[in-house]
């Protein structure tokens, strides 16, 4: 996992190298071991790169790399877990190969020559982007793997092509405007994040996951001409899938999805330095890492980092599957002054506003386990696959018998609902909570009760969907100056079809949640401390595989991940896996009453919103009142605003 940048102007004025040598120092994080850039003043292209060596550490890795002829020039980012296979099929498709090394770059490189662009990334099992130029034709191909876990921006800025892996690097180009996108703004109030093709800064995208951009000397200046492909899509795996369901029995869909998961961890295991994992406890990280023990001859290294504070601590449950596994694990408690000494840094390591909080612990156990290893494999995709989250049973139990009442009636449930503040829905259901059997166990039932209240008078399940997974409801009126542009929750003519609402569910959130916010929260973290984190269910494989699964396989009396727990079941014992779901947080509400007061209150200060001019203040400035009196747990919503004016301090 490295980092690139580069521009490109047929007009520029500058000096080439001294430029692109500040873009690429820009992003040393990302890849301390090694830098190189490239320039060709004749078509005014620059081209940086910052290696993380994991694959080679010889210089015949370094990059930019040149092929032998030295027509093209490739810089890369990512890993190609299949080289070995793409090397071999190159031989026998006649190609005449000539290795420096035994880099996956270099056969990339060779394989992007030989077959072309779309063949080699049909072709390629990976995690990666790339910006690949042909001297000869003067052709700059930029592209992203299948589902976005490697990131790559892009834009024009006075006719001028800037690309990099963060936008860190593209404000280092000297004419860099920076002007801030209000309606991108307004997206990040509503997904906690900017969501592709959006970036937050005007004329600056996200390359959309599975596509690339081929770009002539002709056209390279006109953003007008710009043309993305798509090699690979969410919608067309989700549609072949139901129409070809997996047939054969529940024991064989286990098989079957075990020997692929297998398949998938044991070349996501190759490097040649050390190796871990983190480990939660939970369904989907315990999976990964009683596959990966399976597969190994000496003890994983796993990693898991736990919290005091009662309701937050899954590290009791990862030591448990740890033990039962025999791997080589390290935990860390963190004191609440550790978590609180990562917020100042939270907007340089998310070089535009990121408004999930787990950002926080994912951070310090990726801190945590770079003192160990340099590349861990993660337990990601596993909701959004197999049908994890709490929403998905909520679609099946609520609004499927929800949508058969009258609407009347649905409006009477939310005003009783509401009639409740949630600290006394809290206080009651404390007092239930004995009563209940484990499967209802909640945190922050309160909350969920006013959640639900808003959802129950709604119309339609693409409504519903919309409203559980809005941040802020009305970000419009938030946002001085916003509008919300057409987005993936808005644009019902590119919505999947599926076959039931769950799994439309589920793949909203394979394209939206999954992609612009739990891959961007882990490689900016990752990178941040130069680890390289691996997402094995991610391979296109297992995602497609997971797509003929009927959901009856995923979801089964009441509880999601069925077949993913079956594999598990194989390897560590159920009652070390069973309890109510949690998810990777941080008690950031009485932070925010307590040791962040006193910083929130001066991001948050009425006086300071209006001079800044992005946010109208009375809403804001009403929750923060609530939060503080306890009325109301505003976390999240307050959460993104403080790092966007936190993110603007920054600026």
């Amino acid at each position: 996992m490295c980092g690139f940048t580069g521009f490109f102007s047929a007009h520029s004025d500058f000096e080439l190298e001294p430029i692109i040598t500040k873009m690429n120092d820009a992003i040393t994080h990302r890849g301390p071991d090694d830098s190189g850039v490239w320039v060709d003043p004749s078509v005014g292209l620059a081209l940086g790169h910052r290696r993380l060596a994991i694959v080679d550490l010889s210089p015949a890795g370094h990059q930019p790399m040149h092929s032998i002829n030295g027509r093209y020039v490739i810089v890369f980012n990512g890993e190609i877990y299949n080289h070995h296979e793409l090397r071999e099929r190159l031989v026998e498709d006649g190609c005449e190969l000539e290795l420096r090394g035994h880099s996956d770059t270099e056969v990339l490189l060779n394989c992007l020559i030989f077959w072309g662009v779309e063949t080699t990334l049909k072709a390629a099992v990976g995690m990666f982007a790339f910006a690949f130029w042909d001297k000869q034709q003067c052709i700059l191909t930029l592209a992203r793997d299948r589902l976005g876990e490697k990131p790559l921006y892009y834009g024009w800025q006075n006719n001028t092509l800037l690309f990099a892996s963060e936008l860190k690097a593209l404000k280092s180009y000297p004419d860099f405007s920076g002007e801030i996108d209000r309606d991108a703004l307004t997206l990040y109030l509503r997904h906690n994040c900017v969501p592709a093709p959006y970036s937050i800064y005007k004329g600056i995208y996200k390359l959309p996951a599975g596509g690339y951009l081929s770009l002539s000397l002709d056209n390279i200046s006109n953003a007008k001409n710009t043309q993305i492909t798509t090699y690979w899509s969410v919608n067309e795996v989700v549609k072949k899938g139901i129409a070809h369901p997996f047939a054969g029995t529940p024991q064989e869909a286990v098989d079957l999805l075990e020997a692929q998961l297998s398949k998938s961890i044991g070349q996501q295991m190759l490097a040649d330095v050390p190796l871990g994992a983190f480990l939660s406890g939970g369904v989907d990280s315990s999976t990964i890492v009683a596959l990966m023990q399976a597969q190994s001859s000496r003890p994983i290294k796993t990693f898991t980092i736990g919290f005091d504070e009662g309701g937050y601590d899954e590290a009791v449950h990862a030591k448990a599957v740890a033990k039962h596994l025999g791997t080589e694990h390290s935990e860390l408690y963190v004191r609440p002054e550790d978590a609180l000494a990562v917020i100042p840094h939270l907007s340089t390591i998310y070089c535009e506003p990121f408004g999930d909080s787990s950002q926080i612990p994912t951070f310090l156990v990726s801190q945590m386990a770079e003192q160990h290893v340099k590349v861990v494999l993660s337990g990601d995709a596993g909701d959004e696959l197999f049908g994890g989250y709490n929403r998905y049973l909520v679609a099946r139990k609520v609004w499927g018998r929800m949508n058969r009442l009258p609407r009347i009636m649905r409006v009477c449930g939310a005003t009783l609902l509401r009639s409740l503040k949630p600290s006394t829905w809290d206080r009651l259901y404390g007092m239930a909570k004995p009563l209940l059997p484990k499967r209802f166990h909640l945190t922050t039932p309160g909350d969920k009760a006013h959640k639900l209240a808003g959802v129950l008078a709604l119309s339609s399940g693409e409504a519903f969907y919309r409203q559980l997974n809005s941040h802020w409801s009305d970000p419009v009126s938030v946002v001085k100056g916003g509008r919300e542009p057409k987005n993936l929750f808005t644009d019902s003519e590119n919505w999947p079809q599926a076959d039931n609402f769950e799994h439309w569910m589920m793949a909203m959130d394979a394209r939206g949640y999954m992609s612009d916010d739990i891959l961007v929260k882990v490689d900016r973290a990752s990178m941040a401390v130069s680890l390289e984190t691996r997402v094995p269910m991610l391979d296109h494989r297992v995602f497609e595989l997971a797509w003929r699964m009927p959901i009856n396989l995923k979801i089964r009396e009441g509880q999601g991940k069925w077949l993913l727990r079956q594999v598990l079941y194989r390897h560590v014992p159920k009652e070390l896996i069973e309890r109510p779901k949690q998810g990777f947080g941080i008690p950031l509400d009485s932070w925010l009453r307590g040791p962040l007061r006193e910083w929130a209150e001066a991001l948050l200060a009425e006086q300071r919103l209006v001079k800044d001019g992005y946010f109208n203040p009375e809403p804001i400035r009403k929750m923060w009142e609530e939060h503080l009196e306890g009325k109301r747990n505003w976390q999240h919503h307050l959460w993104s605003v403080l790092m966007f004016q936190s993110w603007l301090d920054e600026q």
